[in-house]
């Protein structure tokens, strides 16, 4: 249970951190004119991430699960994405967010994984719904909100940036 506080604890750490990042590049976008979009749909992406952690926790201690089966293959997978949420983050710079912010006059980022993918830290983000409860055996939790983020990320909050940088554009 000691690897599960350390990792779990980790990774709301590393959210904790990426808000006030986001809250200073925001702070700093909003004062060249920088405008949000979305708005209406953040709380429910706040409120789905906080109740991942309440549900894995819950379904761990529970269930008093120790590393699942392929706990090894998952922790990979886990490990992969935080090497990608890095570069992404990296690659975005003073543009990274957690809210759709856009500067008007700005270009869009093409470096890094955005070279290639369009929302790369979306995939991060599901890479660690379905891999960190996995790796400790919580399928009930991976399953829900692998299911949950994909249907926000999908039918909300990518139509919402995608809408949001073409409107930047025209």
């Amino acid at each position: 249970m000691t690897f599960f506080y350390l990792l779990v604890g980790f990774v709301i750490i590393q959210r904790l951190l990426e808000v006030l990042y986001a809250k200073s590049n925001e702070r700093r976008m909003k004062s060249q004119g920088a405008i949000e979009a979305g708005a209406e749909h953040y709380k429910w992406i706040v409120l789905l991430h906080v109740l991942f952690f309440v549900s894995l926790t819950a379904e761990v201690l529970f269930h008093q699960q120790g590393l699942g089966p392929a706990w090894l293959v998952f922790l990979i997978v886990f490990l992969i994405a935080q090497v990608l949420r890095v570069w992404a983050l990296a690659s975005l710079g003073p543009y990274w967010n957690t809210k759709i912010i856009v500067l008007p006059g700005a270009q869009k980022v093409k470096r890094g994984p955005y070279r290639w993918l369009p929302h790369p830290n979306y995939i991060v983000v599901a890479l660690e719904v379905a891999a960190l409860p996995l790796l400790f055996g919580a399928w009930r939790t991976a399953l829900i909100f692998t299911v949950a983020n994909a249907l926000l990320l999908l039918l909300v909050r990518i139509p919402a940036e995608e809408n949001a940088l073409q409107e930047l554009k025209e």
